[in-house]
């Protein structure tokens, strides 16, 4: 079993179980939400063209243009003709849709965004999709395959989509494993297969390449292969004072964590889980000299932690550089205090004030903004309410 992890100092306790979760309480920092624009269709990701104008990924709608400042959305154009269709509006327990949406480093100069989303094929269904395009005229141009995560499966659980550029200019991508009981487990597991795309995490350079200093997992293993022992991990970040990567990963029944990323790691799914598995009955086989990461923080309870970030404004001066880790399941947002790799307290937010959260993210100036994952999606402003 992964161990678990203990934090050093505390003002309150939370939790229920055996985990007592050692929480640290700000007395100076008041968090509020203000909706800023609504009426968005299960809002995935957000990325910033200036300070008051976002690109918006709907997950079960479309790319968007949106001002802040008029509340104005405009649907970009081109979006690639194979993205799934809006089946889950009938079955909510469809995941496809639209994904992640990441500017270029350079997009400045060169207007290039990527994509992740449920790519469909006729009578064989979806899979994870990857793609950049050129921005022009509020339409996609020049659009490219980065990567294409089959097969192509009537699962539609667990496709991963998180995206984000490493401090060495590399593209990480997440993909998740497609299955939704473990009991449909192949001889060799999903995520444990180095032949299999799926359950993996991904390094490539921004025109899809691979560089030649990631991990070697040898010939037979699938290009780009950066770490493996994934279920569905979508929210991915980096720490800006180390450069290290972090993500997010949904367990089953709890298992909920937070890894940090690692050249070659394998993160267990499924012969280790801090959780248990959906399927009662599963097994999982034994993997011989497999070593395992641990993950650097697990909830004994859902959480269903999402797009994560680490916070670098000044509006939240005592929040300067703690991880914030979003969830859909209790519909909360976490606050983590990190140092040396360790996290040394968290925070439960808006506990009074429950809403699925799909992802928080910083403007050019600091300001901090969530997403909700709603029929009736919202952009929301964080704001600090000082003394």
């Amino acid at each position: 079993m992964k161990k678990l992890v203990f934090l050093l100092f505390l003002t309150a306790i939370v939790g229920c179980g055996k985990e007592k979760k050692l929480v640290h309480v700000s007395t100076k920092t008041k968090p509020i939400k203000e909706v800023i624009v609504d009426s968005l269709k299960h809002p995935w990701s957000i990325a910033f063209l200036s300070e008051e104008e976002v690109l918006v990924s709907e997950k079960d709608g479309d790319l968007l243009k949106v001002s802040l400042s008029s509340k104005k959305k405009k649907v970009i154009k081109g979006f690639p003709r194979d993205l799934t269709d809006s089946i889950r509006v009938v079955w909510r327990g469809d995941n496809s849709g639209i994904f992640e949406v990441l500017l270029h480093p350079d997009f400045k100069n060169n207007n290039q965004i990527y994509l992740s989303y449920a790519a469909k094929k006729l009578n064989k269904g979806s899979a994870t999709k990857v793609v950049r395009a050129a921005l022009h005229n509020d339409s996609l141009i020049d659009i490219k395959t980065i990567l294409e995560a089959g097969p192509y499966l009537k699962e539609y659980h667990h496709y991963g989509g998180g995206m984000t550029f490493g401090t060495d200019g590399k593209l990480y991508i997440t993909i998740g494993e497609r299955l939704f009981k473990e009991i449909d487990e192949p001889k060799i597991p999903i995520a444990q297969d180095l032949k299999d795309k799926r359950g993996k995490i991904y390094r490539l350079h921004t025109d899809g390449n691979i560089p030649d200093d990631n991990p070697d997992f040898g010939k037979e293993a699938v290009p780009g292969l950066y770490a493996l022992g994934i279920r569905a991990a979508q929210g991915i970040t980096v720490q800006p004072e180390t450069g290290e990567i972090w993500f997010s990963e949904h367990g089953t029944r709890q298992g909920d964590e937070v890894n940090q990323l690692k050249a070659g790691a394998n993160y267990g799914w499924p012969i280790i889980t801090t959780g248990g598995y959906r399927s009662r009955d599963y097994v999982p086989p034994i993997i011989e000299e497999a070593v395992f990461t641990d993950p650097i923080w697990y909830w004994q309870h859902t959480v269903a932690p999402t797009g994560l970030m680490f916070y670098t404004g000044d509006e939240f001066p005592e929040w300067k550089n703690d991880l914030l880790v979003p969830g859909l399941s209790k519909g909360s947002l976490w606050r983590f205090r990190i140092e040396n790799d360790t996290i040394k307290s968290a925070e439960e937010l808006f506990i009074d004030d429950r809403v699925r959260s799909r992802k928080v993210a910083q403007s050019p100036e600091g300001k901090l903004y969530m997403l909700t994952d709603e029929d009736n999606g919202k952009i929301v402003r964080i704001k600090n309410k000082t003394n």
